[in-house]
C-alpha cells in the first residue's frame, strides 16, 4: 500500500494547539496526543478559577474591612459595619471599603463612626 501524505489541515490543527502550549514543557509541549490533554486541562482549570478568584477577593476584602472596623472599637465588627451600611442605605461596595481600608482609614474610621452614633 502506498503512503499517503496528509494534507495542511491536520498540520494546521497540531501546529494551533502547539502555539497554545508554548508555555508548557518537555513531552506536554513536544508531543501532540500528551500537548491536547494538557490543553483541555488548562482550559478547564481557568475556568474554574475564574470563578474561585471572585470568592478569593471577596474573602480578602471582608478580611480588610473587618481588621479595620476591630481596630476602631472592639465591639463593632465586620458584620454590624454592614448591617448598618444597609439600613442607612450606603451603597459602598466591598471592594470600595476595603481600598479605603488601606488608602484612607480615616475616612472609614469616620463612616464606622458616624454609623456608631446614629445608632446609639
Amino acid at each position: 500500500m502506498t503512503r499517503v501524505i496528509r494534507g495542511y489541515i491536520a498540520r494546521r490543527r497540531r501546529k494551533k494547539t502547539r502555539s497554545f502550549a508554548s508555555t508548557f514543557r518537555r513531552a506536554h509541549l513536544r508531543l501532540t496526543r500528551t500537548t491536547t490533554q494538557q490543553k483541555t486541562r488548562a482550559l478547564i482549570s481557568t475556568h474554574r478559577d475564574r470563578g474561585r478568584r471572585k470568592r478569593d477577593f471577596r474573602r480578602l476584602w471582608i478580611t480588610r474591612i473587618n481588621a479595620v472596623t476591630r481596630e476602631n472599637g472592639a465591639s463593632y465588627s465586620y458584620r454590624r459595619l454592614i448591617h448598618d451600611l444597609y439600613e442607612r442605605q450606603l451603597l459602598l461596595n466591598r471592594k470600595i471599603l476595603a481600598q479605603m481600608a488601606i488608602s484612607n482609614t480615616n475616612c472609614l474610621y469616620t463612616i464606622s463612626n458616624e454609623i456608631v452614633k446614629s445608632n446609639k
